[in-house]
């Protein structure tokens, strides 16, 4: 690994987990490129939502992918990338908790999974990148050169999240932000196709009693420990 001039970073876990936390800052710290996988579904689930397709209705929704353009725009620092949806930036959009949802259904959905895999794995050439997701290690980069899987209690993640859409204003019972967080968990693990699970090469990290800076420094110890990056 000394002598390799790229390296591939996959970062997976559950809803909430810390895994995008920890990828961005982590992008930032080792001067990689950070690719937020789930920003991408969330497009798809925008676009279905915006034009009024039947999102439970898969062929319909393959038929949509041809007119569906989504580049990464990069700023630089590891952090808020910006997500464009057919020339239009959709960064806030894509957060809202109905498009999160739209995300999990289509993500079961082979075609559109094909479209956004050869898409990361495009931006990845020639490239190091962090990215997160739900099957990253498994799927997308099965051959990463470094994988790990972050966790938390469903308690835990709930609270992050509830504080999350506080911040932005968004009201919200801490009971349901946990149900909907239970659903996308038995969503996301049991599709079919490229469900979530930890890849049997992974180094698991339990964020639930962990700090931002300590869940970030775990992961770029480690990686720093094994490459030449400083």
């Amino acid at each position: 690994m000394k002598n390799k001039k790229h390296f591939v970073v996959a970062i997976d876990g559950p809803a909430s987990s810390g895994k995008s936390t920890i990828a961005k800052n982590a992008a930032k710290l080792l001067n990689c490129i950070y690719i937020d996988s789930g920003a991408m579904y969330r497009a798809v689930g925008l676009y279905v939502h915006q034009n009024e397709i039947d999102i439970q209705n898969e062929e319909q929704v393959k038929k949509s992918l041809p007119e569906i353009s989504i580049k990464i725009q990069n700023q630089g620092d590891g952090t808020d990338n910006k997500i464009i949806l057919n020339s239009k930036d959709v960064s806030k959009a894509i957060r809202q908790p109905k498009i999160s949802q739209n995300a999990s259904i289509v993500a079961k959905y082979g075609a559109v999974r094909q479209k956004l895999v050869q898409l990361q794995r495009k931006i990845a050439n020639n490239k190091s990148v962090i990215m997160d997701g739900r099957d990253i290690g498994t799927v997308v980069f099965p051959h990463a050169d470094f994988k790990f899987f972050i966790i938390a209690s469903a308690q835990e993640r709930a609270k992050r999240r509830w504080k999350e859409l506080r911040e932005k204003g968004e009201e919200k019972p801490l009971q349901e932000v946990l149900d909907e967080l239970k659903w996308r968990d038995k969503t996301d693990s049991s599709r079919k196709i490229a469900p979530l699970k930890r890849p049997k090469d992974a180094i698991e990290i339990d964020t639930t009693a962990l700090s931002i800076e300590e869940q970030t420094n775990l992961v770029c110890n480690y990686i720093t420990k094994k490459t030449a990056v400083h």
